[in-house]
């Protein structure tokens, strides 16, 4: 089973000129739906005189949420080409959009499909890829006696604790790559007085 994904670590940018039109293709790294609505909000205030905002974006491990926008071009000829570069890419948790500037000739589909293309190829090109771990994220509670076992495994598997209460009964939040989390299960459990949950 894999734990990781690809994605970038910062923004970049790309351009494609044809027939006058020209597509300037911005990719941002982004975590959930908010900062995508964020990020297109930006875009369209900077780029405000441009005809079109066209977008797709990936979120998630193995891209659980993804959409795509023509923003007024023919079906499929905008969104669809962009999205399909994030696939060829394996990138997720990537916003790019592509703005155009109309210069006065059709491209037609087949036209417009290449210019969206070629614009978030060259974008994403000069990209930087970083990879990323899945993690999964527990609380646990357990008996002050217990203490000791459950902080051994913590130190066996190198598990960093997030925010804790140590009181007569004590509490601990943690994250653990996926690949991990299983064993890690078991092992708690297996303490007596433990309790593991999922957050």
């Amino acid at each position: 089973m894999n734990d990781t994904y690809l994605t970038i670590a910062s923004p970049s940018s790309g351009i494609y000129k044809e027939k006058g039109s020209k597509f300037i293709a911005l990719a941002y790294p982004v975590e959930n739906e908010e900062e995508v609505k964020q990020r297109l909000a930006e875009v369209k205030k900077k780029y405000f005189d441009a005809r079109h905002h066209c977008y797709a974006y990936a979120l998630g491990y193995g891209r659980q949420t993804i959409r795509m926008n023509d923003d007024g071009e023919p079906s499929s000829s905008a969104g669809k080409p962009i999205y399909g570069q994030l696939i060829s890419k394996d990138l997720t948790d990537v916003l790019v959009v592509v703005v155009r500037y109309f210069g006065g000739v059709k491209l037609g589909v087949g036209g417009l499909i290449q210019a969206y293309k070629t614009a978030t190829a060259d974008c994403l090109e000069s990209a930087p890829v970083v990879e990323r771990i899945v993690e999964d994220k527990f609380m646990v509670a357990f008996d002050y006696a217990a203490m000791n076992a459950v902080m051994k495994v913590f130190k066996e598997h190198n598990i960093t604790t997030k925010s804790h209460n140590f009181d007569t009964k004590c509490s601990l939040e943690f994250s653990v790559r996926r690949t991990l989390s299983d064993t890690l299960r078991k092992k708690i459990s297996s303490i007596p007085n433990t309790e593991i949950k999922p957050l």
